[in-house]
């Protein structure tokens, strides 16, 4: 957002395709009585994004890594018990350790290079107590930075895909290993041997 680029608190509306697609998707979320968590990975992005959805109407808190453990878990108790519209969250501060089950949308408003992390915070929505289907929305900005990252994280999840196998068989491809396989995988190796090759 040109805003967070030059520093300025605002104004936010009008100035970012990307803004005005996020503002769009959020409100149908929320009229649909869902709610949604929100990632990126700048901070003062994270505070816009409050703000603007706030002026919005909806419910908006955000949880970034300058918020104690006590706030920490206010907000995150404000979201599950169904108080809050949208989350907004740094992508390190929110990304591991947290149960976000109240989210059925997951959006990512700037994409992360490694999609191992962006997985991650995906997960937040995907925990032990989910009961409903949970849609993961990605933004990206044509013609900006933001495409040729959405290329390569594209390129390296078809590599994962291609090592382990589908996605979709992802989580458990150890278990399609043959007897050998296995073994030669959970052996130990002495580190001065070279690895056995088939």
């Amino acid at each position: 957002h040109p805003a967070l680029y030059l520093e300025q608190p605002g104004p936010l509306a009008g100035r970012s395709g990307k803004l005005a697609v996020a503002e769009e998707l959020l409100c149908s979320i929320a009229a649909a009585g869902e709610r949604a968590l929100v990632f990126t990975q700048y901070v003062g992005m994270a505070t816009r994004l409050t703000r603007r959805m706030g002026d919005l109407g909806l419910r908006v808190d955000a949880l970034t890594g300058s918020l104690s453990a006590a706030q920490r878990a206010r907000v995150v108790d404000s979201f599950q018990a169904g108080d809050l519209d949208v989350l907004v969250l740094s992508l390190r501060a929110g990304g591991t350790g947290l149960n976000l089950t109240a989210a059925s949308h997951v959006v990512h408003y700037d994409r992360w290079w490694n999609p191992a992390v962006e997985n991650q915070a995906s997960d937040r929505a995907w925990r032990i107590g989910q009961d409903k289907h949970v849609t993961v929305h990605r933004l990206t900005c044509l013609g900006t930075l933001e495409e040729p990252i959405a290329a390569m994280l594209a390129e390296k999840r078809q590599l994962a895909d291609s090592v382990m196998g589908s996605a979709a068989n992802a989580d458990n491809f150890v278990t399609e290993l043959d007897d050998a396989a296995l073994d030669e995988l959970v052996s130990y190796r002495d580190e001065r041997q070279p690895v056995p090759t088939r």
